[in-house]
């Protein structure tokens, strides 16, 4: 049956998006212009929607990742056509890895030029097919308002992820008066969010018998927004937790039940509960090689329940008995609903706990000839009472941050986990900041990373932003040159960077105030000093240079295979 149309005013393709946008109640846009999307930024003129301008496409995407994040809304992003588009790879296969929700407008060449070289074409459509939900090419105008709409609902349910649309430019520029319907029809994407009752209750009667119960919390808890129902299912039959990565913040960090992040770079309690447990509640998480680096060797002695909304990711690591396909918070409802004897697990709790206190994440605190990098983190803890939402690059720095960290509440937590993107973390702070203005927003970074986005740090002062830069500066590579170290004979192979740029003259380039820490001495002193500023500061700190990630699972070895445990 024919949809009967309504002839009304005649719009353009970059009105109707724009429209769409505001009934999709999209509170900014990052992006990049170019010649493709013109027509859409001449639209984009009149402000409708606040427009953030960035230095480069990767830091687009990855700020909207920052707002994606904290918010739990999808992030959205316009760059033009052709390297514009590639530029922009990088952080769609990030937000692709760690579940995070994006709608990516490229621009295009128009129809007519599709397939013929034309200046600044790319192949989006084949691009971007292996790294996000879903991507659309327009073709017809009267259809964008439908296929936006979709993007966002696909982009934000089920497995969130990220969504391109694919504009050719004369599909902006094109009049209609006739839009078809916007309503969403997607009849082969019906994500399961309820949780099959029967498995529940097998759940429960294995819970009911357990005597050494783990939950592992992914970052499927956070999207699903269920922490206080973790908590509370926690609680109430006294089950130890642990969380991955992603998952840092579904849990208090000085929470009596939380053992700490498992797996390559985890806790000595953490990997030893996943050891020995005999029932494993897997929440949200996709039982990744930095969490489970030997498959054959992991939580070898449980039964294993796998909760996860993607049903593509259960038994797809790790043999599962109880799978559950469904939304974490649905789930842990259900689980709460269910009322069995309390399990016989005291001891194991008991165990735990001993285990927590007696190994706790540690670095030699004695030593005051250097700055040590985890103390930075721990006194920056201190001064933001564990409050900020920290925001982090990728390398060694991430993990202490990871370790020693005060991580409070869900959504707090902003990293590249899955991808593992170096250039992610000012950007990310960018967004993270612009979508909670009022929330104080911390960046730990390394000099690796600071290098390959720091033109985003112009963006500071047009938007009167206030993040805390935290540089932690070890001269080198840090991660690499720990691999390096413990498994290439100490071979520097291009990891030690033999000059660097003055980093504080670099911050007064960009208008904002730079400190840097060398004496270990005086370092609380400064980094009080230096939070109490008001607006963007660059902090500098010269750590240790010879500090390595400890504890740690090597590569392909069992959990309880550690290094570094004290």
């Amino acid at each position: 049956m024919s949809e009967v149309c309504t002839t009304g005013e005649a719009k353009n393709g970059s009105s109707l998006l724009i429209e769409a946008l505001q009934k999709q109640k999209v509170e900014m846009i990052f992006g990049y212009p170019g010649g493709a999307v013109l027509p859409l930024y001449d639209t984009l003129y009149e402000g409708a929607i606040p427009h953030i301008l960035v230095r480069h496409e990767q830091g687009a995407v990855h700020a909207a990742e920052g707002y994606a994040k904290v918010t739990g809304k999808p992030g959205v992003v316009i760059v033009t056509s052709g390297p514009g588009a590639t530029n922009a790879l990088t952080g769609i296969a990030d937000a692709m890895s760690d579940s995070l929700p994006l709608v990516v407008f490229t621009g295009q060449v128009t129809t007519p030029g599709i397939g013929k070289d034309a200046f600044q074409e790319a192949d989006v459509m084949g691009l971007t097919m292996p790294i996000t939900k879903n991507n659309y090419q327009i073709r017809d105008i009267n259809e964008l308002p439908r296929v936006i709409n979709e993007a966002f609902h696909i982009a934000n349910t089920g497995r969130k992820g990220p969504v391109v649309i694919d504009l050719p430019k004369d599909m902006t520029i094109i009049e209609t008066s006739c839009p078809k319907s916007d309503k969403v029809r997607l009849p082969s994407y019906q994500p399961t969010v309820m949780p099959n009752n029967l498995q529940i209750n097998k759940l429960m009667k294995v819970l009911e018998k357990s005597k050494k119960p783990v939950i592992l919390a992914g970052a499927g808890i956070i999207h699903a927004k269920a922490s206080p129902e973790l908590i509370e299912f926690a609680e109430k039959y006294e089950i130890p937790v642990l969380t991955t990565l992603l998952g840092l913040g579904t849990i208090p960090y000085d929470h009596e039940l939380f053992l700490g992040m498992g797996g390559m770079h985890g806790s000595f309690a953490a990997n030893m509960a996943l050891t020995e447990c005999d029932l494993l509640i897997n929440i949200g998480s996709r039982f990744d090689d930095r969490l489970a680096s030997a498959p054959g060797e992991f939580a070898p002695n449980a039964k294993v329940a796998h909760i996860d909304i993607d049903p593509a990711e259960i038994g797809k690591i790790i043999e599962t008995q109880i799978p559950i396909v469904a939304d974490a918070k649905e789930t842990l409802k259900k689980m709460l609903g269910v009322e069995i004897v309390h399990p016989n697990s005291h001891d194991w709790k008991k165990v735990n706990l001993s285990r927590k206190h007696l190994h706790p994440f540690s670095y030699d605190r004695k030593n005051q000839t250097e700055i040590k990098p985890q103390r930075v983190i721990e006194i920056i803890g201190q001064i933001t009472k564990g409050e900020a939402i920290v925001v982090t690059d990728v390398g060694q720095h991430q993990m202490w941050t990871a370790q020693f960290y005060p991580f409070k509440y869900q959504n707090q937590f902003v990293t590249s986990g899955g991808l593992g993107t170096m250039g992610f973390g000012i950007p990310a702070a960018i967004g993270a900041k612009l979508a909670m203005p009022d929330k104080e927003v911390v960046l730990f970074v390394g000099d690796g990373g600071f290098q390959m986005t720091n033109q985003e740090l112009a963006i500071l002062n047009e938007y009167h932003l206030d993040i805390k830069f935290v540089l932690l500066n070890n001269q080198s590579l840090g991660m690499v040159r720990q691999w390096q170290e413990s498994f290439f004979g100490g071979r520097h192979s291009q990891s030690v960077f033999k000059t660097q740029p003055d980093f504080i003259k670099l911050a007064e380039a960009y208008h904002i105030k730079g400190v840097k820490i060398t004496r270990s001495e005086t370092l609380e002193a400064e980094l009080i000093a230096a939070f109490k500023e008001k607006g963007s500061v660059l902090i500098e700190v010269a750590v240790s240079t010879t500090e390595h990630v400890l504890p740690m699972v090597p590569a392909g070895k069992p959990n309880y295979q550690m290094i570094g445990v004290e």
